[in-house]
């Protein structure tokens, strides 16, 4: 059924797609008798289409994600740096129940964001309720510049609903609250 939801909104996309296509080929055909006005006109036509094309893609997303998401089996891993904290993150691996779900290289511009306070999604999936495994690996030079590299296991209990995993990055230790 979801292959199905997945491949209609495809098919959606294709058509509206095609009929901008279709839309903007036979006005190409008026190229010699057209006037300024009606050349804005046509002009305003198809920002408006395009607008609407924008749209409908910002909702097949966001019906992709609850299709693909449920909310009662959908678990959510977050990392922030502890407040003041100056690492300098370059990577971080995280397993679930021994599967590799998250590998990511930081950029300056993120580690920035990170150090300014911001919060980091890096994993949304599906999981069962019950006791899970996590284990996060990160690596990156400390506030005095020697690398290191850190690894912690955690057990995260998921119920019934959305759960959300926020880990926390210190000098002294990764942290773990979820809700």
């Amino acid at each position: 059924m979801l292959k199905w939801k997945v491949a209609e909104m495809n098919r959606v996309m294709k058509t509206v797609m095609l009929g901008l296509f279709i839309c903007l080929w036979s006005c190409a055909g008026y190229g010699q008798d057209v006037s300024r006005e009606q050349i804005k006109g046509l002009d305003e036509q198809v920002q408006e289409i395009k607008s609407d094309v924008i749209a409908i893609a910002v909702e097949l997303n966001q019906l992709e994600e609850k299709l693909l998401y449920p909310s009662h089996s959908q678990i959510s891993l977050f990392l922030a740096l502890a407040e003041g904290e100056q690492l300098r993150l370059d990577a971080v691996d995280i397993l679930l129940d021994g599967e590799p779900v998250v590998h990511h290289l930081y950029s300056f511009k993120e580690l920035e964001a990170l150090q300014k306070g911001g919060v980091q999604r890096l994993y949304t999936g599906n999981v069962k309720t019950g006791e899970h495994a996590l284990q996060v690996n990160i690596s990156g030079l400390s506030k005095g510049g020697s690398a290191f590299e850190r690894s912690e296991s955690f057990q995260v209990h998921k119920a019934v609903g959305p759960s959300f995993v926020a880990i926390t990055l210190a000098d002294q230790g990764i942290t773990l609250s979820d809700r």
